[in-house]
């Protein structure tokens, strides 16, 4: 059984099976940035997309003995190269995919597609509609993660565009009002037209 909690913002935390502990892209709280709610748990991996400051407080928690943080340079280290590795003795599969738009250079971002304890789950990272986007629909989706702040990613009707393309069960809006925890007005926008839209509230844990 996995667990998630959305810590706000494009921040996540996920609790394996196993009891291990990840983050994505670390900076918020769900009492705000300035808060250290959520980040109490020990990480195993800390994945972070890209070097905005908004994603990269990858100090912002204690971390256990063996943590790997990997990063957008690590897991595309060149232009045409994205690397997929094992992590956790083999638990977790981490993807690189691609992830741009007008404020995401490609060579400096990337999403992920995290594989754990049987589910797919895509963490698209600050982008916008990608050529890749339509091979993800083959790849069996359980949840995808997608921006919507209209502003530094997606708008979030382009958000629901998008996951009509990815076909994944399950559809859930993030990186919404900046630079806030939750932007509701954002999310409603985003229910209203994609496919299997799941409103998922920060501080709140989700089983998935």
């Amino acid at each position: 059984m996995t667990t998630l909690l959305y810590l706000g913002h494009g921040s996540l935390r996920l609790a394996t099976g196993a009891g291990k502990t990840i983050y994505v892209d670390p900076f918020m709280s769900p009492r705000g940035q300035g808060s250290s709610e959520g980040y109490d748990v020990p990480a195993d991996l800390v994945l972070v997309t890209h070097q905005h400051y908004d994603h990269t407080a990858i100090d912002k928690m204690p971390h256990a003995a063996g943590c790997e943080v990997w990063q957008n340079g690590d897991a595309h280290p060149s232009a045409d190269a994205y690397v997929t590795r094992t992590f956790l003795d083999g638990e977790v599969e981490v993807e690189a995919v691609e992830a741009y738009n007008h404020h995401h250079r490609k060579d400096e971002c990337v999403g992920y597609v995290v594989r754990v304890d049987g589910l797919v789950l895509y963490f698209a990272g600050d982008t916008g509609k990608t050529e890749q986007m339509k091979q993800l629909a083959g790849y069996g989706i359980d949840y995808a993660f997608l921006p919507c702040d209209g502003i530094y990613t997606m708008t979030p009707e382009e958000a629901a565009e998008c996951a009509g393309i990815i076909c994944a069960k399950h559809n859930v809006p993030v990186h919404m009002k900046p630079v806030e925890p939750y932007g509701e007005d954002y999310a409603r926008r985003f229910a209203a037209s994609a496919p299997n839209a799941l409103l998922v509230r920060p501080g709140v844990p989700t089983t998935l």
